[in-house]
């Protein structure tokens, strides 16, 4: 079967007369309106350092102030010595409550 041949110009023609047909008739677009941003609100934190004495099993045995690391290390010494099981210092960072 053989297919009918299309005048490419005359198709072309038609179409921009359809569009401008078209465009008069359209109503003009809205402006899309903009979201409110669904981001939480970061709450500001406030963090205060101490210097915690811990034993083998991750449990807090102490707490000092942070310029007082020499008395947590001597407090860890003296604890691995007692109980013969190893005492560290780690620092530790608590939420101040206002």
């Amino acid at each position: 079967m053989a297919r009918k041949i299309l005048n490419r110009k005359e198709l072309r023609q038609a179409n921009d007369a359809a569009e401008a047909a078209g465009a008069e008739a359209k109503p003009a677009k809205k402006a899309p309106v903009k979201r409110k941003s669904r981001a939480k609100v970061v709450k500001e934190v406030r963090l205060k350092a101490f210097w915690g004495v811990f034993n083998q099993s991750l449990r807090r045995i102490a707490v000092f102030e942070h310029s007082q690391r020499a008395d947590a290390d001597k407090k860890a010494a003296e604890l691995t010595e007692s109980q013969k099981s190893p005492h560290f210092v780690q620092l530790v960072k608590e939420v101040i409550e206002e």
